[in-house]
């Protein structure tokens, strides 16, 4: 792209470049001295006049415009709302610990598992606020995604570019020069970190509302939650979120050796650090850090709900691994819950998107931990009855972490002398279907796919990649055909036509044919996609491809007992049970049947399968010249192989690609051996 107007002189040009290039360096300048460091040099007119200047001069010459100027922070609204994108890694949760004797048994697994009597741990503030997963190529910011439920998360780009705590570009070579001697700068990284609200920007938000007529939010994790969530890119930017980071990946691997060094080089890159971390040393320095932790609460001017530890060293983290569903080098300890005591006025039902009946217990609004309580979870009946909670009972409700309020104890000494009992409903409350509980479960369910409280999400669950693929069914064009009736059911999308698109907003002509197109191309996704879509509990991607290669047809899978469909590998008692409750629920059945009418897949074909690698373990790692990982995952298991996640001394072969992580690190260090693309299919 030139940097010259045909009508500018070239010394006004080579002028008129150098000035625009100072105003930007001066204002990420000031951006970061305000948002990162809170050591503003300039008052907040002088930085408005400079970036007026910045703002004039790039619209008299927009050619000089580019995607990370200070201008460039707020944009235009994400169109269909926001794309899934699954993560490079799992954004997993992290196991909690509420008192010293559960942290003193975390420690001593640790220390178990390494061989070694004091750990050196990092301890870093939990911050109260949501996970974020930044994407930089190329020094570029280009993506921003929540965590979603971990494995897929939502792309809120054009939101996180308005966070001023974020850096739109980053100079090359400032993650090696940040410290990482001998490795040379990823031209793809990325940075994990927490998205927080202050108090100061959450209240000033209260007020606002207030002044509008509007209920106020109800603590700074949602009302950061909702911000960043909304399609307005403005309104985030007038929110004052601040972006904490705390991790750096590159190919889902880890980067750096240790967390600290981690901490360190973000810093030195441009990002904001919490300042409130130490090494320390056995697990005795992490319960005084904790001590200081709790009596610094106070002082802060953002929410924290507790304290994480983590091993530092981060070879010490790969040999300690995951569980299913958290890291086993990393903890968070939870601050003791703050509680109130106030009057159960009632109890409701609210029925959550997996079909859950959830009870709740609605109070006589009580002030707790900074925050005013109406509403309190009560989980379940099993919990009402342990607690022998009656409507009128006057109750301890404390912030569950901080955050979730729940009801702990009923004060049987304050109980009047009218209070009643509830009993928990036998029928949906929102569509009238008979509920189920299974047999071990405390959990009472609505199976009806088509319940009006499940439905916005099963619609986005069954339109999403790696389901059935239906482009431009995002949840802005979801919420308005919800809202106008337009589609009751998952089988409605297909009877969508160009007429009833046309009536949503932003929905032009060539739009409606696109997502028309996309809606027919979905009828022929193979039987395991639409299985995935029905949304059955239990029944994720792998198991809905073992249900449909056993099955072959959907009316098989149908009318198998559980018996039949526990001779499935993976699949056992309480999987089998969920998928007999779904299509024992005649609603669901009448929803395969307008499935079927309109043309969906019902029946796939059957894969030849081979015994060569039976018995064989892989793991892959990096990028393969020709294979994505799915398409390497699925030739492994269809010659009898198994792919897993981590590598150990019974790994039979590690598959790498370029830019293979530590993975391949700890194969050659077992000894395990590895193959590249070429000997993977010599040995297929």
């Amino acid at each position: 792209m030139s940097h010259e107007k045909a009508d500018l002189p070239t010394k006004d040009a080579i002028r008129l470049i150098g000035r625009v290039e100072e105003l930007r360096e001066e204002l990420r300048r000031h951006e970061h001295l305000y948002y990162v460091l809170d050591a503003p040099e300039i008052t907040d007119a002088e930085y408005d006049a400079l970036m007026r200047e910045l703002r004039e001069l790039e619209a008299k010459h927009p050619e000089l415009v580019t995607p990370d100027s200070p201008t460039q922070r707020v944009g235009g609204k994400p169109k269909d709302g926001f794309v899934k994108v699954a993560h490079s890694r799992p954004m997993l949760s992290l196991d909690n610990a509420y008192n010293e004797e559960e942290l003193r048994e975390w420690d001593r697994r640790v220390c178990t598992a390494l061989g070694s009597d004091a750990v050196e741990y990092i301890c870093e503030l939990k911050l109260d606020g949501l996970s974020l997963a930044l994407t930089y190529e190329n020094g570029q910011l280009v993506r921003g995604v929540t965590r979603g439920d971990g494995a897929i998360g939502e792309d809120v780009t054009t939101n996180v570019r308005t966070i001023r705590s974020i850096p739109l570009s980053i100079a090359p070579g400032t993650l090696h020069n940040a410290g990482l001697e001998g490795s040379p700068e990823p031209g793809t990284f990325e940075v994990r970190g927490e998205v927080v609200m202050p108090f100061a920007a959450f209240q000033k938000l209260n007020d606002e509302r207030e002044a509008q007529g509007l209920a106020p939010a109800v603590n700074p994790r949602n009302a950061a939650a909702g911000t960043l969530r909304t399609l307005e890119p403005n309104i985030v930017a007038q929110r004052g979120l601040v972006f904490y980071a705390y991790f750096v990946l590159v190919n889902g691997e880890t980067f750096f050796d240790k967390q600290y060094m981690t901490l360190f080089a973000l810093k030195k890159t441009g990002f904001r650090v919490n300042e409130h971390l130490k090494i320390v040393h056995g697990i005795n320095e992490v319960l005084q850090l904790i001590a200081n932790a709790e009596s610094l609460r106070a002082t802060l001017p953002y929410e924290i709900d507790g304290v994480v530890i983590k091993v530092n060293f981060v070879a010490q983290q790969q040999r300690l691994g995951f569980t299913g569903r958290a890291p086993r080098w990393a903890i968070a300890y939870k601050f003791t819950a703050k509680s109130g005591i106030t009057q159960v006025n009632a109890i409701t039902v609210q029925v959550g998107r997996t079909g859950k009946l959830t009870p709740v217990a609605e109070l006589v609004p009580v002030f707790i931990g900074g925050t005013t309580v109406s509403r309190a979870t009560l989980h379940n009946a099993e919990e009402i009855a342990r607690l022998g909670l009656e409507i009128g009972d006057f109750v301890v409700v404390e912030r569950g972490g901080d955050v979730i309020p729940k009801v702990v104890e009923v004060v049987r000494e304050r109980r009047p002398a009218d209070t009643k009992s509830f009993t928990f409903p036998t029928h949906c409350p929102e569509c009238g279907s008979v509920v189920v509980r299974v047999e071990g479960e405390v959990d009472t369910r609505c199976v009806n796919a088509n319940c009006p409280a499940r439905l916005r999400e099963a619609l986005l669950h069954f339109a999403a990649r790696g389901v059935m693929n239906i482009e431009g069914l995002g949840e802005a064009v979801v919420t308005q055909l919800l809202e106008r009736k337009l589609v009751q059911s998952i089988a409605d999308i297909y009877t969508l036509d160009e007429a009833r698109l046309l009536t949503l907003n932003l929905v032009k002509e060539k739009k409606a044919q696109s997502l028309l197109e996309e809606i027919a191309r979905s009828e022929q996704a193979p039987l395991d996609r639409v299985l995935l879509g029905l949304g059955i509990r239990f029944v994720g991607a792998r198991t809905a491809e073992l249900l449909a290669d056993t099955f072959l047809t959907m009316d098989a899978l149908i009318a198998a007992s559980r018996e039949d469909l526990e001779r499935v590998s993976e699949v056992g008692p309480r999987v089998s049970s969920a998928i007999r409750e779904f299509f024992d629920e005649p609603a669901n059945l009448a929803l395969i049947e307008r499935l079927r009418a309109a043309g969906l897949n019902f029946t796939t074909t059957v894969k030849e399968k081979s015994e060569k690698l039976t018995g064989m373990s892989f793991v892959l790692t990096g990028t393969l010249p020709t294979l994505t990982r799915e398409e390497a995952r699925e030739r492994i298991e269809r010659a009898g192989g198994r792919v897993i996640g981590s590598v150990s001394k019974k790994t039979s072969y590690v598959v790498a690609g370029d830019e293979a992580g530590s993975k391949l690190e700890k194969a050659h260090a077992l000894g395990v051996p590895i193959l590249d693309e070429a000997a993977l299919l010599a040995l297929l």
